[in-house]
């Protein structure tokens, strides 16, 4: 072959010669994730008359080897499948760690307006079977808890105006409905139908100290009412009326107070809100006090 034959031969073999970075990458292994291998490196583009170093001028020379993403340095084919998959101390070890999605921030829940924030209260309200707090409604409608209250004193207020049968008002730390007292007599005739399980006087008796005193001691409450009223404090804590408190610090007595039931079913908020005993007291009171000691 002359001189000039070779310089074609040669032009072609150039010509068809492809950069290794334009040529295919070879598969990852299974179960490898795609974006765990590291993208090659962006090559800016040859002349296609460049010579190709390393190519037999015959067309029957070796494949040129792969060029390392990391690099840029011919490797053999072990150290291609390493650098593909993000193993091996030449990858960087930022390139092997998985990609982590972005946080997404949840949506706000939508604000309501105030007939439906206050139809919403409503329907709660109507079906709650003790009294629940501001706090509680705000996390169930998703709202902020200082509009929660001023819109339940709205409806309360509301309530009365309009001169329902029915009242809202805030009972043992929360709101609930209740029925109005001047109708009480129409409830009870309707809710008790001659089957009333009504307290003893005994027992009324005993609330009714455990309520002033609280916390008060059964030595304590038997002294007040001059009977032992052991039997009769199992009862009241049998109906959740009463509860254990602690124990008192001289004695080691168990120590009795009220419950929020007891509260709820009073209807009061606090045991604050109890009438004064001043006004049923009669007039001689402390003339009956020393004559019993």
């Amino acid at each position: 072959m002359n001189d000039e034959e070779r310089q074609d031969s040669l032009a072609d073999q150039a010509a068809a010669w492809v950069p290794p970075w334009d040529r295919p990458r070879p598969a990852a292994p299974t179960g490898t994730d795609p974006s765990e291998v590291a993208p090659a490196p962006a090559q800016p583009a040859d002349d296609a008359s460049v010579d190709a170093p390393g190519v037999d001028p015959g067309g029957n020379g070796p494949e040129l080897p792969e060029i390392s993403a990391v690099s840029g340095e011919p490797m053999d084919a072990a150290s291609a499948g390493a650098e593909s998959t993000g193993e091996g101390a030449g990858v960087p070890e930022g390139a092997r760690r998985p990609r982590r999605r972005a946080a997404v921030a949840p949506e706000p829940a939508p604000e309501l307006d105030d007939a439906e924030l206050r139809g919403a209260l409503e329907a709660i309200l109507l079906v709650v079977d003790e009294p629940v707090s501001e706090l509680v409604l705000a996390q169930v409608l998703e709202q902020p808890a200082e509009r929660v209250g001023p819109v339940l004193d709205q409806i309360a207020a509301g309530y009365t105006a309009a001169g329902h049968g029915f009242e809202l008002r805030r009972a043992a730390g929360g709101w609930r409905l209740y029925t109005r007292p001047e109708y009480a007599t129409y409830v009870e005739r309707f809710v008790l139908d001659g089957q009333s399980v009504r307290l003893t006087q005994a027992a009324l008796e005993t609330l009714a100290v455990v309520a002033y005193r609280q916390p008060v001691t059964r030595s304590r409450i038997s002294a007040i009412r001059g009977v032992n009223c052991d039997g009769v404090i199992r009862t009241l804590v049998s109906r959740g009326l009463i509860e254990e408190c602690g124990t008192e610090s001289d004695s080691g007595a168990f120590l009795y107070r009220t419950t929020t039931m007891f509260l709820e079913k009073l209807g009061l908020n606090s045991v604050d809100d109890l009438p004064p005993l001043a006004p049923f007291l009669p007039d001689d009171v402390e003339e009956l006090a020393d004559a019993t000691r």
